[in-house]
């Protein structure tokens, strides 16, 4: 389908055309490089606003850093929120820290890359991506409280694209994990409710449809740890969550095409809970971080919905 893998090829372009957005201020929530988090104050606000929490995607993959959602998270500081884009440990196709030093200052990103060789490396890192997610979600409060005064922690929104998109659903559903999981929490996390953009948000279907080149199965340890481990990372083994929850997603997306999407908003159905779901169409994977694209403006009415 060339008209397509063009279409696909402009709208990564235009996503990650835009210059970084340096944060007004970059916090720790931990001792490895990669264990930080960029804060962005609202723009042209003295009130206080919800705190939108981004969890970048990129696969999991490590040359995919926070760097690359830097002008989504400007965009969203217009719309009159404060934000923090968390970064977190990635497969280990890079040496540790070599893009989360970079900070705001040029990764790309995005999930359909390869790299200089022609193969994309190892997805994720088992178990740190997720023991690094829990951590910054668990630091939040104390963090936001220090580095943005503004921000109202009682209207926070988790929000991430593709790969983030499943890390937001997951941090969402840390109370149900299953007994002795190292990152079940006690109680419901004190969310506003978590918008997810065109998330791997059901193990399943995206393993059928190869998303990301293999990247679940990777992010998973291999095919013989894959059922083991997915009852303690699969959004779509962790509901209900009780967590209001929607779900972006362009119709046209080749990357995470939309019957991923749809396998997670009918598993919620069966577990009876009732998940949002927009889709857009016309709309690609990455217009919904895209500043100069219509469907970053409904990422932000969606995120709005939620948090006032």
């Amino acid at each position: 389908m060339p008209d397509r893998a063009a279409r696909d090829a402009a709208e990564e372009a235009s996503a990650l055309s835009h210059p970084p957005v340096a944060p007004d201020s970059t916090a720790s929530y931990g001792e490895h490089p990669d264990q930080v988090v960029d804060f962005y104050a609202p723009r042209d606000r003295d009130d206080r606003v919800p705190l939108v929490v981004v969890l970048h995607g990129g696969a999991w993959r490590a040359r995919y850093d926070r760097a690359h959602v830097s002008p989504f998270a400007g965009f969203l500081t217009r719309h009159g929120f404060a934000v923090a884009s968390v970064e977190y440990r990635r497969g280990p196709g890079d040496p540790p820290g070599a893009s989360a030093a970079s900070g705001a200052s040029g990764a790309s990103g995005g999930g359909t890359g390869t790299g200089a060789e022609g193969a994309d490396p190892v997805a994720g890192r088992w178990p740190e991506t997720f023991d690094d997610v829990a951590a910054a979600l668990d630091a939040l409060p104390a963090l936001a409280a220090a580095h943005l005064p503004r921000a109202d922690p009682r209207r926070t929104v988790v929000t991430g694209h593709s790969a983030g998109g499943h890390l937001a659903l997951w941090a969402a559903a840390r109370h149900v994990l299953p007994a002795g999981s190292p990152w079940r929490r006690a109680e419901p996390p004190e969310l506003r409710g978590v918008v997810a953009l065109a998330p791997i948000a059901h193990f399943g279907s995206a393993v059928e449809l190869d998303v990301c080149g293999g990247a679940v199965t990777q992010l998973l340890g291999g095919e013989e740890l894959f059922k083991e481990r997915a009852a303690s990372a699969d959004p779509a083994l962790l509901l209900p969550t009780g967590i209001a929850t929607t779900v972006v997603q362009g119709r046209a997306d080749t990357v995470v095409p939309a019957a991923v999407a749809e396998a997670y908003v009918e598993a919620a159905a069966r577990a009876g809970e009732m998940v949002g779901l927009t889709v857009l169409d016309d709309v690609g994977h990455f217009p919904l971080i895209d500043p100069a694209a219509d469907a970053c403006a409904v990422v932000a009415e969606e995120i709005a919905q939620l948090a006032w």
